[in-house]
This record gives C-alpha cells, structure tokens and sequence, in this order.
C-alpha cells in the first residue's frame, strides 16, 4: 500500500473505535457528525497513542478521563474508562495495577448493572483472567475463565472468539498444549474477517505465539497463520501489528534453526520496538540474547540473567520464568562441545 494511503486507513479505523465507543456509553449521535465532547475525544485520543505503542502517554490520558468520569458520575463510562486503564497497565508491563483496575470495573459494572452491557463486563473478567494469568495465578485464572465459557452469550462473534482466545492463553501456561490447540481452534472459527479485521488479525497473530510457546511449537501451524495475516498488516489495524508480525516471523525462523534469517527480521523489528507491549519487548530482548549466544556472545547468558531479575521485580512471574529458561538454554548450548 502506498504510505499516502496508510493515514487515511487507519482514520477510518479510529472513526470506527470512536463510532463503537459512542455506542457504549450510549449516545444518541453515534451515526451522526456532531462535535466531540471532551470524554470521546480524551478517548480517541487515548487509542490513538495507544496504536502508536504510546503507552505512557496513553495512561495520563486515560488517568484524566477516569478523574472525568467519576465527576460526570456515570457508570458505563467509568467502567470503559477502568478497562483501558486495565489494557493499558498491562501492556507496560504493571499488572499490579491491571488487575486492581479490572476489578475495579468489575465492582462498578455489578453496581450499576442496568446500565452497563453484560458483554463489556464479560470482557473486564477477561482482563482480570489475563492479568492474574501474568501475575502467576494459573489456577485462579483458570477458574474464571471457565466461568466465562459456561457463561458465553453466543456460539459465534467478536466476544466468544476473545474468550477462547484467553482460555488458550491460560491453558498455554498451564503446559496444557492439546486443550490450548482446541481452544484456539474454537476462537480462530468464532470470527470471519468480514465482522471484525483487526480482531481477526489479532486472534492469528496471538494463536501463532501461541503455537510458538507450546511444547513442542507447533512451527508449521504458526507459519500458516502468518502467512494468512501478511496479505492485510497494510490496509487493516494498528501499526504495532506489523511490528508484531516481524517479530513473530524472527522466533518462527530462530526455533526453525535459521538464526541468519531471525537476525534479519530482528534488525527491521528492532525499529518500531517502541510499539510493542512490555511483554513483546522484553521476549524480544531475550531473543536479541539468544542469537548474540548462538553467534558465541559469551555475555549473553549473564545479560538474559540480568533481564530475568528486572521482569521478575514486575512479579511477572511467567514472563521470568520464560527469560531464566531461556538463560539456561544457552548456557546449556554454550557449554556443550557441538555448539
């Protein structure tokens, strides 16, 4: 696609956004071009930075927007307002606060339930099940999430294919890789891309790491997936799933044992790094290591211990437990007279 043509797709995306979260805190004038208040545009504006990997930017934002709605007291709002909060401390990396602003949304959603959707407080315990997922709690994670399966509203859509997806992400952690391919297979056939292309790409993008992080990966399914998602990271979603897409393409190749290949998708990755989430970034540091060690880095094992300790003071813990494996993998391979 032409870098001209790229604004003007992604304008239409966020008129979309805008369109759907109008709709949420129930205005009138969703279909209508009318001035936007100051609570829908703090909100645009805290997708936009959001879609530019903006995330702290995107946080004070969305701090002055909760400060606003709980002055306007209105309870969809405020609910919308601590979900973001939740996506946007998770996403770099402060699950702490993730969890504590989900069910927060929670708490609201069950007080004022006439007046906020049953699916957008589907979604919050969703957040809640990802963060407590992050923060090592697999068996609470668990238990929430099949509570939300049981509970799902439709066989198909936007809202049951985001349910199975996280119920693969915990069941991925869990080392469960058959139950994780069955959910993943149930959130990949819930939605057509006529319905929603950026869910629809995120739902493949997500489902190859997925398969990346199974024991054993699961290479070629994850090379189908990409290779069904590259045809539309140009016209359809954020930047950053581009950014994703390279690096997925670089752990594909690296656990395919072309490290000449991962390197170079390293290198175009490392450009937009800024837009991926804390968790992308620190998985891509440790691959960054992990070729510097195949390549003969001998400080590369003492640098992934150093990252280990850093995401483990964020109490990530699978995240850390991810990077110290990693560091005894190529300490192992460093060691060993056929490296």
């Amino acid at each position: 696609m032409d870098q001209a043509e790229q604004p003007t797709s992604l304008a239409k995306v966020y008129r979309l956004r805008l369109r759907t979260f109008f709709k949420f805190i129930r205005n009138d004038y969703a279909h209508r071009r009318v001035e936007l208040s100051r609570p829908q545009a703090l909100a645009l504006l805290a997708q936009l930075h959001a879609s530019r990997g903006e995330f702290p930017e995107e946080c004070e934002v969305l701090d002055t927007l909760d400060v606003l709605s709980g002055e306007l007291a209105r309870p969809a709002l405020q609910v919308y307002t601590r979900q973001r909060v939740a996506r946007c401390a998770r996403n770099r990396g402060d699950v702490e606060l993730a969890r504590r602003a989900v069910r927060e949304a929670l708490e609201l959603g069950e007080r004022h339930r006439v007046r906020v959707p049953a699916a957008d407080l589907l979604r919050s315990r969703l957040l809640l099940v990802s963060a407590e997922t992050e923060l090592g709690n697999v068996a609470e994670a668990t238990r929430i999430v099949l509570d939300i399966l049981d509970a799902l509203p439709a066989e198909r859509g936007a809202l049951t294919a985001e349910a199975y997806w996280t119920a693969a992400t915990v069941s991925t952690r869990q080392g469960d890789s058959e139950e994780a391919r069955r959910y993943l297979d149930k959130a990949i056939d819930a939605l057509d891309s006529r319905e929603d292309i950026t869910l629809w790409m995120r739902l493949r993008l997500g489902a190859a790491s997925l398969c990346l992080q199974s024991l054993p990966p699961r290479l070629e399914r994850a090379q189908a997936l990409l290779t069904a998602v590259e045809p539309v990271l140009d016209f359809a979603g954020p930047p950053r799933h581009r950014q994703e897409f390279l690096f997925l393409q670089a752990q594909l190749a690296f656990q395919s044992g072309d490290s000449d290949r991962a390197a170079a998708f390293v290198a175009e990755a490392e450009e937009g790094l800024q837009l991926l989430t804390y968790r992308d970034r620190i998985r891509f540091r440790t691959l960054q290591e992990m070729l510097a060690a195949r390549a003969g880095d001998l400080h590369a094992v003492a640098r992934l211990n150093e990252l280990a300790t850093e995401v483990q003071r964020t109490q990530m813990l699978e995240l850390a437990a991810e990077v110290w494996r990693a560091a005894a993998e190529c300490a192992v391979e460093t060691l060993s007279p056929t490296a």
